[in-house]
């Protein structure tokens, strides 16, 4: 595992999604050298599909959740 998947692995959604906006906002404004914009683009997509995956995996886990027949709220078990 390289340094960044490290570094990526460790963001909460919202660290990620942070650093995301800065990003774009850094490219927006145009304050980058070319090769700064290719690598700063390049760690934006990186985190982007960490994001995906974060919000992925927390879909999943509200999908758990489901209505009883008694009207309580309990998990449905989708690891079995």
């Amino acid at each position: 595992m390289t340094k960044t998947e490290t570094d990526l692995k460790n963001l909460s959604f919202e660290q990620a999604l942070e650093e995301l906006e800065t990003i774009v906002e850094k490219l927006e404004r145009g304050d980058a050298p070319l090769e700064e914009s290719i690598n700063i683009y390049q760690r934006g997509a990186q985190l982007k599909a960490h994001c995906e995956t974060k919000l992925k995996n927390a879909q999943l886990k509200v999908e758990k959740i489901v209505l009883g027949k008694d009207g309580s709220v309990g998990t449905k078990d989708f690891d079995s």
